[in-house]
């Protein structure tokens, strides 16, 4: 069973920085690309970055790159996601996801084959 955790959500100031963890489990995590999603209140998921485990490529929207940097160690099939400079319209629940080919993380196409529970980010003075 394939299952994801996210960890690293909470509190921070704007200009302040979090960084995002993704346990993955259950999978041959150097056959997936791991992206990141965030859903913000009452908006739709949108991606956000991607990593292909396999070769370390990754992709950013365009309103968080240079911002964000996302990381894979996969001795420990973990995915990060390094924020930094947090701007009061990055709060959300962050999401975690993976997928086998990589159609969805090219495009940053909020869609997966599995997603984690999320994790909240608050940003807020």
């Amino acid at each position: 069973e394939v299952q994801l955790v996210e960890s690293g959500g909470g509190l921070v100031q704007p200009g302040g920085s979090l960084r995002l963890s993704c346990l993955a489990s259950g999978l041959s995590f150097d056959d997936y690309a791991i992206l990141w999603f965030r859903q913000a209140p009452g908006k739709e998921r949108e991606g956000l970055s991607c990593i292909f485990a396999s070769d370390h490529s990754t992709f950013y929207k365009d309103s968080v790159r240079g911002r964000f940097t996302i990381s894979s160690d996969n001795a420990k099939n973990t995915v990060y996601l390094q924020m930094n400079n947090l701007k009061p319209e990055d709060p959300g629940v962050y999401y975690c996801g993976v997928e086998r080919g990589g159609y969805y993380c090219s495009g940053l196409i909020a869609r997966s084959d599995y997603w984690g529970q999320g994790t909240q980010v608050t940003v807020s003075s």
